[in-house]
């Protein structure tokens, strides 16, 4: 946890009180994408139930269908971190350059970081696309998840290289040779099996996109 605040801090440097600059980090550039009161800023798509609890945003599955919750804003470029704590072995990811066929939860394109809690589920990973698993982090990582508690992400996406840590530790590292999407939403994901009951928090931002 130490490491991932450290590189957290030097990407932002440093951090304002939350009644300072509720939404907003130090250098004008990272944003909040939740404000720890309501869904303000998302969008459900599907069925699946997401409401704010105890300042987080609690995904739970109440049918055997998939379901997302996905910013109103669409991202090329950025840099995007938060905290997830999964409650059930039902598996998870943060989608980007997502996007959704209408009045579905069908995704249309986009890839994801994985979460899943169980051991050897590959969390930090990438898949989607069409293409299932894209890159997997080494298994010596696997071990990494905190199962029961909160864990952190620092997520990069610059063009087709995408890197993940995972608590302070880098988990991949990959320049996708056949990149089939380039710009969507980012989105929080529930699994299909109504297995999920997932929470996030503190969600942040630096956008690099160029338009």
């Amino acid at each position: 946890m130490k490491k991932l605040c450290a590189l957290f801090l030097l990407f932002t440097g440093g951090m304002l009180s939350a009644q300072d600059r509720p939404n907003k980090l130090p250098n004008e550039q990272w944003v909040s994408l939740f404000n720890g009161k309501d869904l303000t800023g998302w969008v459900k798509v599907g069925q699946e139930k997401w409401e704010v609890e105890d300042g987080a945003i609690h995904g739970q599955g109440i049918t055997e269908e998939y379901g997302y919750l996905r910013t109103e804003k669409k991202y090329r470029d950025f840099e995007l971190y938060l905290r997830f704590k999964a409650d059930a072995d039902g598996n998870s990811g943060v989608f980007f350059h997502a996007d959704f066929k209408p009045g579905t939860a069908t995704v249309t394109q986009g890839l994801q970081f994985e979460i899943d809690r169980r051991l050897g589920g590959h969390t930090g990973g990438i898949y989607g696309d069409g293409r299932d698993w894209v890159v997997w982090p080494a298994p010596e990582l696997e071990g990494l998840i905190r199962q029961t508690d909160w864990n952190e992400f620092l997520l990069i996406v610059q063009g087709n290289r995408y890197i993940c840590y995972l608590n302070g530790v880098k988990m991949v590292d990959f320049t996708d040779p056949k990149p089939k999407s380039f710009d969507g939403y980012i989105a929080l994901q529930l699994h299909s099996g109504g297995e999920g009951n997932m929470w996030f928090k503190d969600i942040r931002i630096r956008d690099l996109t160029v338009r």
